[in-house]
Formats: C-alpha cells, structure tokens, sequence
C-alpha cells in the first residue's frame, strides 16, 4: 500500500499528459480497507474533516475492520465450541405414558383352566407411568478435545490481535488517502498560482504585441503555455475531488457528503529513534507478528490433538429421576455407566489426520518465518524513505528559490525585449516543476512517517508522534 501511495503522485503527473490511473485505482478497489459501511446520514453541512477526525471515523466505518472483528466474534465461538466438549451435558426430561398391552403380541398366550371360574384377560391396562429426569453425560478423559481447545484458545488471541492490526491498517489507509488530498490541493494551489502567472504574462505578450515590441510568435508561445497551464488545473481539479471520494470511501462517509480537510501538515522529522531500536520495537509490538506466533502455536496444539486420536478416552453417563404411576406414588430411580473407549484399528485416519495438522504446522511456521524477514525489510525500507524524502525537500526547496529567481530575470528580460518567450516559457516550466517536486517530496515524507509508525506497529495509538499537524 505504502509503495502504490508513492507512486500515484507519478501516475498524476502522467495524467496531465492523458495517461489513464485506471490500472491503480482497480488495484486499491480490491482492498477492503478501501471500503467501509456508511454509519452516519448525510448533512447539508459541508464536514470539517481533522486527520484525527478522519482516522476515528475510519475506525468505525472501515470494511476491513468491520470484517476482521467478525472474524475475532467467529473464532471466540469456536473456542467456546471446543469448551462445551469438556463440559458436562445435562439434559431434562418429563415423560407421561399411557399403554394398554396385547399380551398375545409378546408370546404370553395364557389359556384359563377349567374349573376355576375366572379368565385370564389377554389385554392389559391401559396403565399409565409418569417419570421426571436429568441426563448428564461427561468426559472425564479425552486428550484430543482438551489439546483441540488450546488450539481454539490460541487461534482466537490470533484473531484479536488481527483485529488490533487491522486498526493499524485502518490508521494507515486513512492517513495515506488524507495526505493524499492535501498533497492535492496544494498542487491545485500551486498550478492555480501557475495558471495566474501564465495569465500575466500572456497579457504582456499581448500588450508588446500591440505595441510593435515583440513579433506575434512570442504571444503565440505565451498562450500556448496559458492554455498548457490550464489543462494542467483542470485535470488536477478532477485527480482532487476523485481522492476525496475516496477519503470519503474509507472513512465512512455517505455518498455526497461534502467535506473539506482542515490540516495543513508541514515538514517536521520523526521522533529520534535508530534503526535497530525500531527492529526490536516492531518484533515486539507488531500484532499481525504476535497474531502468526499465535497461529504457530494453534497448528502445534492441533497436530498434538491429532496424535491423541490414539489415546483411550473415559466418558461418564448417568440417569436421575423419579417415576411412578403418578407424581404421588413416585419412587427414585438412576441408572451409571462408565465407559473406556480405544482405537483398534482406524485404517490409516489417525495418521492422515498428523500428517494434515503437521503440514499446516510447517505452512504457519513458514509464514512466521517469512513475515519476520518482511518486517525487517519494511522497518529498513522505512528508514531509507524518510531519510531520501527528507533530503529531496531539502532539494526541492532551494530548487524552488532558484526556479522563481529565474522567471523574475526571464519576466524582466522579456520585457525589456533582450529575450523572447522561449526563455520565458522554460522558465514558467521549471517553477511549476520544481513547485510540484516539492509537494511530492513532502506527501513522501510523510507517507515514509507513516509507514514507519505502521510498521513499528503503533499507529493506532502513537500517529501523532510521527506526523505533527500545523
């Protein structure tokens, strides 16, 4: 995200020369963190957006927050699941009955013997029973369920601290998209100032003309650099008000909700810290690292559950009741079993079950091996961002003083007819170059910040640290 940011001032500049950012803006589309769920209806009342602002906004707006905390909410459920396997089983029940009984139609086929004067009756009842329980059913032993709820248990700290770093992400997002749109408006600023400079010495040409003092050629090359100009503000005017609609976008504003941003950041250095301190930070503090260390050890329960697939289990059942023709003549009546259950032969299931949970262990552990080597990278890449934007400020600055003195002296000789508009044209050029060089080394200085903040794995909590608003 941090590498797309710095290059889309490039593809702007391209723009103005009628090249499409379509490519970027399907790439930044696919993230979620782009995306977010409206909370708030839409005002009259143009928004006064304060990054902070922006940022608290994304936090509860943010798709890819919203998504990850669903996420955390599933896996808190499942380690809830793999508790309830521990945990006795109780079951009520009230059961009434009413029979009458054939007795012919269970084999009891009694003839009445002569001479007794009675008859034995082959129908019985009807009768009724009444009976009133509890069912309880525990597992006094089971290795596999126990391991299986370490691994929920880890699996779902992993998913809280995804949550945490989704709202690292989130900072991040936010503050990228509304630097972004301050870096446009000050290009805006910057080629209206162009634009209105054009517009005087297009005049002059046009008065020297008139004048007899310079050829038609020169106010020729003076519109054309008027209209150049103008292009230039009108596609920049578009490049705006698209990144605010996706400022908008991310933080959670409804579709035509006007808004304007309030912060004016200027160049400031980070807070002092060296490269191997913002190493140990970032191991330490990073939640997405913390959350694939979890995941590492959720693989490592799951493969130990899979290997007690061999381990005999003990579960415990047990019936308490009472029963009777009615509820006054009930007695007491309980039923207990125990039982040991073992594996004899399962055909090869247990070991494709270690053989599946060990290879997710070596997948997870491979990934947390990779992502230690990336956060080195990044907390490097970093470092080196912020010291080459700092140093192209310092650049872009003293190139401005220099472009401006230029065009002073070019203005002047132009209007004393010692130069045409050629060297008043080039001289145009390199201000609004070196006026854009430096809006795009600023943005990249501060985006570097924020990379930096994101990769230490504070954003959340300590932006301000790094980014100071004026």
């Amino acid at each position: 995200m941090r590498r797309s940011r710095h290059i889309v001032l490039m593809l702007r500049r391209l723009l103005v020369l009628g090249v499409s950012t379509a490519v970027y803006v399907r790439a930044q589309q696919a993230s979620p963190f782009q995306g977010s769920v409206p909370a708030e209806e839409r005002t009259s009342t143009p928004v006064n957006l304060t990054l902070d602002g922006a940022i608290q906004r994304g936090l509860k707006a943010n798709l890819g927050l919203l998504e990850r905390d669903s996420y955390s909410k599933e896996e808190r459920a499942e380690r809830l699941r793999a508790l309830s396997a521990l945990l006795p089983q109780v079951t009520g029940s009230f059961d009434e009955s009413v029979e009458q009984l054939n007795l012919q139609a269970y084999g009891l086929n009694v003839k009445t013997p002569p001479g007794l004067g009675i008859t034995i009756p082959t129908i019985t009842g009807p009768f009724q029973y009444t009976q009133v329980g509890a069912t309880v059913s525990a597992k006094v032993f089971d290795w596999r369920a126990l391991k299986n709820l370490s691994s929920a248990r880890a699996t779902e700290t992993a998913a809280l601290l995804s949550l945490q770093d989704a709202r690292n992400l989130v900072v991040q997002a936010v503050a990228n998209a509304y630097l972004l749109v301050i870096a446009d408006a000050s290009l805006l600023e910057s080629i209206r100032a162009q634009v209105n400079t054009a517009e005087a010495l297009y005049q002059r040409a046009v008065d020297q003309e008139t004048g007899g003092i310079s050829p038609e050629i020169d106010r020729l090359r003076a519109e054309v650099e008027l209209k150049t100009q103008q292009q230039r503000f009108l596609a920049q005017q578009n490049q705006f008000e698209k990144d605010k609609l996706s400022l908008g976008r991310v933080i959670g504003l409804r579709a035509g909700q006007d808004f304007t941003v309030s912060d004016r950041l200027s160049f400031t250095p980070p807070p002092p810290l060296t490269q191997e301190k913002a190493l140990e930070t970032a191991r330490e503090q990073r939640p997405d690292y913390q959350s694939a260390r979890r995941l590492v050890q959720a693989a490592e329960q799951t493969v130990a559950a899979a290997r007690a697939e061999r381990y005999p289990t003990l579960d415990v059942n047990g019936y308490y009741g009472d029963g009777g023709a009615g509820l006054t003549s009930s007695h007491s009546v309980f039923s207990v079993t125990a039982a040991i259950n073992f594996n004899i032969f399962d055909a090869g299931r247990i070991g494709a079950d270690v053989q599946q949970a060990s290879a997710k262990l070596k997948q997870r552990s491979d990934e947390l091996a990779n992502l230690a080597g990336q956060i080195d990278t990044q907390v490097r890449e970093a470092f080196l961002d912020i010291q080459t934007a700092a140093d192209q400020v310092n650049v872009a600055r003293s190139n401005v003083t220099l472009a401006n003195k230029t065009l002073e002296q070019a203005t002047d000789r132009f209007s004393t007819g010692v130069a045409d508009t050629i060297e008043l044209v080039q001289a145009q050029e390199s201000v609004a170059k070196a006026n854009d060089a430096l809006i795009s080394a600023l943005y990249a200085h501060n985006i570097a910040k924020v990379s930096l903040a994101r990769v230490l794995g504070r954003s959340d909590q300590q932006l301000q640290e790094f980014i100071k608003a004026g």
